[in-house]
């Protein structure tokens, strides 16, 4: 058996979560790769709105095993909350999930110090979320980190270690905190982490191939955020592209099955950093408040703008793409015109390809503009419902794009979801 992996093509937020649950029920396990609670997915179905960090979004259904791989950073106080909230709500998790013991963990100090080097950054900052993502990255690659495995050896010792090598960097750079009651909550936090399977999931996932069952790797973030292959150093700590759910799941690249690219039908970004296509007017407000674009985590507002078919045609390119998913159609069911962005003007010269480096203040990018459909798609269901200028806008991008768009999300309940039979 092959995994098949999702993953974002944007800059995240292009709503996995959802179609984690919609294709969870073809799958017997789902995995997640890599990333950390800063990342949100959102899920709607039965009346309820959930939001995931860390937790796989098959967790809502039945008795499928939902693994944490070793790629995730994992915080023992924002999943304790997560997995409670869940629990309460009728959601049994003890039975359904389980955490990578070579998942490395997201200490009070992290937190800390991701605040005070985004302080001392000034004008330069990241745009980070505060959750000690990149400082637990940054531990792991240099060899200083603690994983989950380590909770059950020595574990008093080894954080006492890892918080005083994080205190004299704290000390050094005169920032004042107080981990008090933040460290409190993490160390009850790490008991109730005992509580669940904690698994040497390589082995794992491995062995669940081998006894035929099928898997969903479900990435966070998305691919213009890869710590690599993203709009660095606005990106995250981590690899989001296809290659990292080997690197965060322990399995083979000859494991790859299908890959499914999610992107909206137009952009967002969350924080700063490059973004070609963003609008700063009417238009940009009106997409942010149909598409109701707020972080599922922090709530921050985001920006928005046109689609890039630049930066999608590089992001199916890296991740070897071989289904596309289009999320929030509906959000332009009131545009009397929609525009794509083909290409980047450079200086004066115009390119179609991702470049090295995209500079706020030197790209301008080359739309092609086609007419709205000007219909109300949220109540289909079926492909052959859409507007004539719905499916040609579809053509356009599958045309641009060289990859099939097979599902079409027009709502954000898990039923306003079209899955496209055409070929």
């Amino acid at each position: 058996m092959k995994v098949d992996v999702l993953l974002g093509l944007q800059w995240g937020d292009e709503g996995k979560g959802k179609v984690v649950d919609v294709l969870t029920p073809n799958y017997d396990v789902v995995a997640r790769f890599q990333g950390g609670p800063n990342a949100g997915h959102t899920l709607e179905f039965e009346g309820q709105k959930y939001v995931l960090r860390s937790i796989p979004s098959g967790i809502f259904q039945g008795d499928k095993v939902n693994i944490i791989g070793n790629g995730v950073v994992l915080d023992p106080s924002l999943f304790k909350a997560e997995a409670e909230a869940l629990e309460m709500s009728g959601h049994p998790l003890k039975e359904r999930l389980h955490i990578s013991k070579k998942a490395h963990l997201i200490l009070p100090t992290h937190r800390i110090l991701d605040a005070a080097y985004e302080a001392a950054k000034g004008k330069s900052k990241v745009g980070t979320t505060g959750k000690g993502i990149g400082p637990t990255y940054t531990d792991k690659v240099s060899r200083n980190g603690l994983r989950v495995g380590d909770i059950l050896h020595n574990f008093e010792e080894k954080y006492a270690a890892a918080k005083a090598r994080h205190e004299d960097i704290l000390k050094s750079m005169n920032y004042e905190y107080d981990i008090t009651e933040l460290e409190k909550q993490w160390l009850e936090a790490i008991e109730y982490l005992k509580e669940f399977h904690l698994v040497d999931s390589e082995h794992e996932i491995n062995n669940l191939l081998k006894e035929g069952k099928t898997v969903l790797c479900e990435g966070a973030q998305g691919t213009m955020l890869d710590v690599d292959f993203g709009s660095y150093p606005f990106v995250t700590s981590s690899n989001t592209i296809c290659a990292g759910a080997c690197t965060g799941l322990g399995i083979g690249p000859n494991k790859i099955g299908e890959v499914y690219g999610i992107m909206k039908a137009y952009c967002t970004r969350v924080g700063a950093g490059p973004f070609p296509t963003e609008l700063f007017d009417e238009t940009g407000k009106k997409i942010r408040d149909l598409g109701h674009e707020y972080g599922a985590v922090t709530g921050r507002e985001r920006r928005c703008g046109w689609i890039d078919l630049v930066a999608l045609k590089y992001a199916i390119m890296v991740n070897g793409v071989t289904k596309l998913i289009m999320m929030k159609s509906d959000v332009l069911d009131d545009f009397e015109t929609i525009k794509a962005c083909v290409g980047y003007k450079i200086g004066g010269q115009e390119i179609d390809y991702f470049p090295f480096d995209i500079k706020e203040d030197d790209i301008e990018p080359v739309y092609v503009e086609m007419p709205g459909w000007k219909t109300d798609m949220t109540k289909f269901t079926s492909e052959n419902e859409f507007p004539e200028e719905f499916n040609a806008y579809i053509d356009f991008l599958e045309t641009q794009l060289e990859t099939p768009i097979k599902i079409i999300s027009i709502g954000p309940d898990r039923d306003q979801t079209i899955v496209r039979y055409t070929e």
